[in-house]
């Protein structure tokens, strides 16, 4: 079983430390996280590090080894393989809206809670969707490829206003909304298609299918998650459902258009547009080459997976996951957590019976709460606090216990054969 954070700090001389000396929790932010969230981890006297771009597998490995609170973006992948070699690993942070980079069961197994921030650059993904609509139905961005060639084509063929032109939204979630309240005050008619049920804002229109959308939007938008259900999700029939002369945007995620589909509905003049910020396989790092079949095709806007990627927005992010990354490692908050039981703690109190905090994830099976009451009683411990929820195949119990000898504690603790991970705050 990986060792604790009590484990790796409790200095045989020294029983009353319990919790892991802060300047010694090894924080490893990678791709460039904002310096927002780099300045709130080392503020709480954590040991960060920071890494540009996303690392080879082999130095991945090499820095999880060493990291009790990760933190990644979008381009590296944690697979279960190095999730389980990192032995010191407590927390993940995605600093961004997804988590499917992360192999989330094989963490929620070892006990190590995914945070991400799903909301903070919902209005820089909705902005940047208007402004491609906008730039699509102007064919602003030919016409500037045109003139870079330093060649002049003043024309209104094919060049039209947004205003009274129909939005086909597919996933009408925080973004997809979001794009709904700007195109209407465009003067746009709004449609959407949800796979659940969706309470439209202004005088957005729900449809029916998926199909009945394509084949009434002059513009089509996708704001979907990558899950089976959406990976391929328009393909060249769907495409061919769309309306002639219509137009194409995704910024979700890369594996929800075929995009050799898409390149031959462009090329056949089937679509009038598209602009793409997301692609099934992108560079690892900035400035790495790039090729794609959508290259060099008229009215098509390729932007490098930057539809979050304000200064607004990734500042917000990078303080909303290292928020919750402190909340955790402090107080053992789990609330926000996408794949452990999410668990909402209060401050410990600091009265003169030093109570300690014992957090406890174990395997979700009937006896391990009572196995837990039993061996506090032995030790003599008061219960003054505790608090329990269950996700799966994953249960996480929280005492404040006080006076105890946290040592012979986490020993007696570690012995009970469901345990996953157990820490101590005090």
């Amino acid at each position: 079983m990986p060792m604790t954070a009590q484990d790796q700090s409790q200095p045989h001389n020294a029983p009353q430390r319990t919790s892991f000396p802060k300047d010694r929790i090894r924080v490893v932010l990678l791709e460039s996280v904002h310096q927002r969230g780099v300045d709130l981890l080392a503020r709480e006297g954590f040991d960060v590090a920071c890494v540009p771009g996303s690392p080879s597998p082999e130095d991945l490995r090499s820095l999880l080894a060493e990291a009790h609170l990760i933190g990644v973006r979008s381009k590296t992948t944690l697979t279960e393989e190095l999730i389980a070699g990192a032995p010191r690993l407590l927390g993940i942070g995605c600093f961004c809206i997804g988590t499917n980079q992360v192999d989330l069961g094989a963490a929620r197994r070892l006990g190590i809670p995914v945070f991400n921030s799903p909301f903070s650059n919902t209005r820089s993904v909705a902005e940047l969707t208007i402004a491609e609509a906008v730039c699509l139905m102007r064919r602003a961005f030919e016409k500037s490829s045109q003139m870079h060639a330093g060649r002049w084509f003043k024309s209104a063929s094919g060049s039209r206003e947004v205003r009274g032109r129909t939005l086909g939204i597919v996933g009408y979630g925080h973004i997809g909304a979001q794009v709904s309240v700007l195109a209407e005050a465009m003067g746009m008619r709004v449609i959407f298609y949800d796979v659940l049920p969706k309470l439209p804002l202004g005088n957005a229109r729900p449809c029916d299918s998926l199909h009945e959308l394509l084949a009434e939007s002059d513009i089509v938008t996708l704001h979907v998650p990558s899950t089976p259900l959406t990976r391929g999700m328009i393909g060249a029939r769907e495409l061919a459902s769309m309306r002639k002369g219509s137009h194409l945007i995704n910024n979700a995620r890369g594996e929800v258009v075929d995009v050799s589909a898409l390149a031959e509905a462009l090329r056949s003049g089937h679509l009038a547009g598209a602009a793409v910020d997301v692609f099934p396989e992108e560079p690892r790092s900035s400035g790495d080459p790039f090729d794609c079949e959508l290259r060099g095709l008229e009215n098509v806007i390729l932007t490098p997976h930057i539809g979050g990627s304000t200064a607004e927005a990734q500042e917000a992010i990078a303080e909303d996951v290292a928020t919750k990354l402190v909340r955790f490692m402090n107080v053992g908050t789990t609330t926000a957590a996408v794949n452990v039981p999410q668990v909402e703690l209060p401050m410990q109190e600091t009265d003169a019976g030093r109570p300690h905090r014992v957090l406890h994830f174990h395997k979700n099976v009937p006896g391990v709460l009572g196995q837990i009451h039993a061996i506090t009683t032995e030790l003599g411990a008061n219960i003054s606090g505790e608090y329990l929820r269950t996700q799966d195949e994953l249960g996480y119990v929280v005492l404040d216990v006080s006076p105890t000898d946290s040592a012979q504690l986490l020993s007696r603790l570690r012995e009970i054969p469901e345990t996953v991970r157990v820490r101590v705050l005090w």
